[in-house]
């Protein structure tokens, strides 16, 4: 019997068994859960892998290896948090997601898949101020210049962050003070997507 389509993204994904094992059981969960509240435009199974979590891991791999915690900003479905502390067991991810429907579902993800994760469910402003994190991921989040100028300022110093944008969105992010950029990663296999990445100046 020739595999499923699904199972063909994960193995390409080069992750070792474990990961694997629990990409599966978040997939299933994910697909159950979108089923009654919208975490994903995307609905075949194997698009949701090779576009969402093969993005998301692409991401967890340019992760310094300093970082001990990190903010995942407006996460949605998870995305990239869940696959970053699924490839990450080390770092602490916070999981932060406003709309109350959601961030319960991220919190039944963290419960099934036992990860070292929490879920912040309130907007990342009200956090209490001075609370910063070695790394902060952006993915699809709304009114993006304003969201990475507030994700900035949770940046530890030296701290390390990471949007995924596009050719047309990128120069936006220039303009943002305080974050050194590095040059755009092309995001493999993603038509449009790139991974930009920076560094907080230090004080």
């Amino acid at each position: 019997m020739n595999p499923v389509p699904q199972q063909q993204a994960l193995d390409a994904l080069g992750l070792d068994a474990s990961a694997i094992t629990q990409l599966e059981t978040f997939l299933a969960l994910l697909l159950r859960w979108n089923a009654r509240i919208n975490l994903t435009a995307v609905r075949a199974p194997d698009e949701i892998v090779r576009r969402h979590f093969a993005e998301s891991i692409f991401a967890a791999k340019q992760i310094p290896q300093r970082a001990k915690t990190l903010l995942d900003y407006g996460s949605g479905g998870g995305f990239p948090g869940i696959p970053i502390a699924i490839c990450h067991p080390d770092i602490a991810v916070t999981l932060a997601e406003s709309q109350s429907r959601k961030a319960t579902f991220l919190r039944e993800a963290v419960r099934t898949l036992g990860l070292k994760a929490e879920v912040w469910a309130d907007r990342v402003e009200a956090m209490e101020r001075g609370r910063v994190f070695d790394a902060v991921t952006l993915r699809a989040v709304d009114r993006m210049a304003a969201a990475c100028k507030s994700a900035a300022e949770r940046l530890a110093p030296r701290g390390w962050i990471a949007v995924f944008t596009t050719r047309k969105t990128e120069a936006v992010l220039e303009e943002i003070s305080g974050i050194r950029w590095d040059a755009a990663l092309e995001i493999p296999g993603s038509e449009q997507e790139l991974l930009k990445t920076g560094h907080r100046h230090p004080e």
